[in-house]
């Protein structure tokens, strides 16, 4: 991550050896925020009052594909259906979506043609995935165009959203750029009502570190039942395993400490009676530490898409696929975690093929990123 990865090593160092903790970010980052005069002219107007945004799904849907005509086909996913399930399943999509800035500046896909990496597609791409499977969860990573594209089209289409960005994003370090990703969730208000929202800097060894998250408590407004969801993105690159295991921890600790709080349970109650859905970009294969200390959790959590398997306990062989200049990089760093005895999985979203992908591998002019949407259908289980 360049000039990111070593400010972040240098802050690290230097504040093990004081005293003085890294000072937090402010909760909601409003100066960030540009106004309404720079949202996206494809998709919102401004005016004296709120921005004018579609808000009709298959319209928008319509203006993607027709701005995307010449491009190659979708790939031809399908879902795998696991259960009969709710007639009303819960729709959930975990997607690092690529940070423009990163795509066209620092990560370097050497068979990826720049016109594929450009914004004027990519967000055509990136906004007819998401309406082509219409969450009522959507989490997001690599997200440096909140502000002016993604949060007005999908507050347009019902969604209401919180977005928490790096404190030193590695998207500021290049020429033109957007401002700093981060992680964004969007939830459905049709079916969910929010009951508290909060911004988290996640820590290794009770020092701030650069990666983040935002939580939700959310209602679903069909059944009364609470719902904690989380999105995050950890540290990235081989060398800071330890340091995702951490960060991993100290999300943990937040989630269940939230959770005490709304369910009204006795501090350290590891059971409390709501259940959890964490989506992530972990930056770390099933092998690592950060993994096992998830699927051991007391907080009773497995990964959706262990179902794609046939055993049901084995992870994709890959949700990222990339060229870059030190080489082929194939493999899985992404997960939906899910609370086990209180959430049943209905159906997973499958992967596409290496024949779809094709030699060039991800992003390309079929796909926006590098990272591999994942999605899938949860109900309630029955209250024991």
């Amino acid at each position: 991550m360049g000039g990111g990865a070593t400010r972040l090593y240098s802050t690290l160092t230097q504040t093990l050896s004081s005293s003085s903790p890294l000072p937090l970010p402010p909760s909601h980052l409003e100066l960030h925020q540009p106004a309404d005069t720079n949202l996206d002219p494809d998709f919102c107007q401004a005016q004296n009052g709120p921005p004018v945004c579609p808000l009709d799904a298959a319209q928008l849907l319509r203006q993607c594909d027709e701005a995307l005509k010449d491009r190659p086909p979708r790939f031809p996913r399908k879902f795998i259906h696991l259960s009969d399930g709710d007639r009303s399943p819960i729709r959930v999509m975990q997607w690092n979506i690529l940070a423009q800035a990163l795509g066209e500046g620092l990560d370097g896909f050497v068979q990826c043609p720049l016109e594929a990496l450009s914004w004027s597609r990519r967000k055509y791409l990136i906004l007819e995935e998401i309406l082509t499977y219409r969450p009522h969860i959507l989490c997001l990573q690599e997200v440096d165009h909140y502000y002016d594209t993604l949060k007005p089209v999908l507050v347009g289409l019902g969604y209401s959203s919180n977005f928490c960005p790096k404190p030193w994003s590695p998207c500021l370090d290049v020429e033109g750029n957007n401002g700093p990703d981060g992680c964004a969730l969007f939830f459905d208000q049709s079916r969910f009502k929010l009951l508290e929202s909060v911004n988290i800097r996640l820590s290794a060894m009770r020092i701030p570190t650069n990666q983040v998250a935002v939580v939700m408590m959310l209602r679903c407004r069909s059944t009364g039942r609470c719902l904690c969801v989380a999105v995050t993105h950890l540290k990235a690159r081989s060398g800071w395993e330890w340091l995702r295991s951490a960060q991993g921890s100290d999300l943990l600790r937040h989630l269940q400490n939230l959770v005490q709080k709304h369910c009204g349970g006795p501090a350290g109650d590891t059971s409390p009676d709501v259940p959890l859905l964490i989506c992530g970009d972990f930056n770390a294969v099933p092998a690592e530490e950060v993994y096992r200390r998830f699927i051991t959790s007391p907080l009773g959590l497995d990964s959706a898409y262990k179902k794609l398997s046939q055993d049901g306990s084995t992870e994709p062989e890959y949700t990222t696929w990339k060229i870059r200049p030190t080489g082929e990089c194939c493999t899985t760093l992404d997960y939906i975690w899910y609370s086990k005895d209180m959430l049943r999985v209905d159906a997973v979203l499958d992967m596409p093929t290496e024949e779809q992908i094709g030699p060039n591998r991800l992003p390309s002019f079929s796909y926006p990123s590098d990272h591999l949407s994942l999605v899938s259908d949860f109900s309630f289980k029955a209250k024991q």
